[in-house]
């Protein structure tokens, strides 16, 4: 006998009904300590029913969307169609994306190398971000797949309400799971057979009580754990440190056509004109202070250093980092390091987990 397919439609219009009936519910309940753990329990409820919904509509990427990571780091480009995404790559890299006056120009990922302070930082491309994206719309999966490896998200905007499409972006990129310019919720969990939940807190809790945080973490299907909570936290944050499709990336907002008309907005963007080149140097700047990118030189011994090719590390990286990246015996064989530069005197000695400083002059001793 055939077996029936499973009616996706169907359970995907009934995680809609369910979702929104929850979000109508939690606007409608007022927050207090009286009510704090059922709204906390609805939130979680709510986490895990939109992540069965995208496990579930998932679907192959299309065409162009398997681009592989290169370079030192990966920028995403991420805005509305027609707001210049593809002139920006052009100017910041050695890209040659098709440009057009008219919406969704890009119908694939175009990737390109910007080239600053002796790194190759890859840059992305991707088709005009629209209202829905996280929901599907608009290659909205596709996209959002690209932009899970990105280490830095470049949100373009123009001067057509740039306010509202800043709104919309960071409103559908937080319905996907994205955190931008946060770090992952300070929370331990150790996962166990038997033996019920045990919780406590390094810190003292002003945002939830102990029992709230036991009813998400039993709604999100934990029941034997030990969880230590070492941040003030509130149920957001701790629904975040349980589910697994979040991800956290900083990101740079970035005014566009800034050359038409920019007179009415006061928001702090990063304003250029990518037509004109105008700005483009402050932007390149803005990117590699955000990646947290520096530049170690390597010198062999008895001779001068390379100064013509750093190796690029991120900003606190140690001498072990630095052997690592170079090959994995480096770190394994590695006895002492010699710097010049962060050192009290040329030369220092130094050891496997001494922190290093952009420009650092590394030589590796065996």
């Amino acid at each position: 006998m055939k077996q029936r397919k499973p009616d996706l439609d169907s359970d995907n219009s009934s995680h809609a009904e369910e979702i929104r009936e929850i979000e109508e519910e939690i606007r409608k309940t007022p927050y207090n300590k009286a009510t704090q753990g059922h709204i906390g329990r609805l939130k979680a409820r709510l986490a895990r029913l939109k992540m069965e919904r995208e496990k579930k509509s998932g679907g192959k990427p299309g065409l162009g969307y398997a681009v592989k990571k290169q370079g030192d780091a990966t920028v995403v480009l991420v805005g509305f169609p027609s707001v210049g995404k593809s002139t920006l790559l052009n100017r910041l890299s050695n890209a040659e994306s098709k440009t057009g006056g008219y919406d969704f120009t890009t119908l694939d990922v175009v990737p390109g190398v910007m080239e600053y302070n002796g790194a190759k930082i890859q840059v992305l491309d991707v088709p005009g971000f629209i209202e829905g994206a996280s929901m599907g719309k608009g290659r909205g999966k596709e996209v959002l797949s690209v932009l899970r490896s990105a280490d830095l998200i470049l949100m373009i905007v123009d001067n057509r309400e740039p306010r509202k499409q800043i709104e919309i972006i960071k409103k559908e990129l937080y319905d996907a799971g994205f955190r931008l310019d946060t770090k992952p919720p300070d929370v331990k969990i150790e996962k166990k057979n038997t033996g019920g939940l045990q919780v406590g807190s390094a810190v003292r809790l002003t945002k939830l009580s102990l029992e709230t945080v036991k009813g998400v973490l039993l709604e999100l299907g934990l029941k034997n754990a030990e969880v230590v909570i070492r941040e003030d936290i509130d149920i957001n944050r701790l629904i975040d440190s349980l589910m697994k499709n979040r991800v956290y990336v900083p990101s740079l907002t970035v005014l566009n056509k800034a050359d038409i008309s920019t007179s009415g907005i006061k928001e702090d963007f990063i304003r250029i004109s990518a037509l004109k080149g105008t700005n483009i140097d402050r932007l390149k700047e803005k990117i590699w202070d955000s990646l947290g990118l520096m530049r170690v030189y390597l010198k062999k011994i008895g001779k001068q250093p390379d100064m013509k090719e750093p190796l690029i590390v991120k900003r606190g990286s140690s001498v072990r980092d630095v052997c690592s990246k170079i090959h994995k015996e480096f770190a394994q064989n590695f006895r002492f390091a010699r710097i010049w530069g962060s050192g009290k005197f040329p030369g220092q000695r130094k050891g496997p987990d001494y922190i290093l400083k952009d420009r650092d002059v590394v030589e590796l001793h065996m």
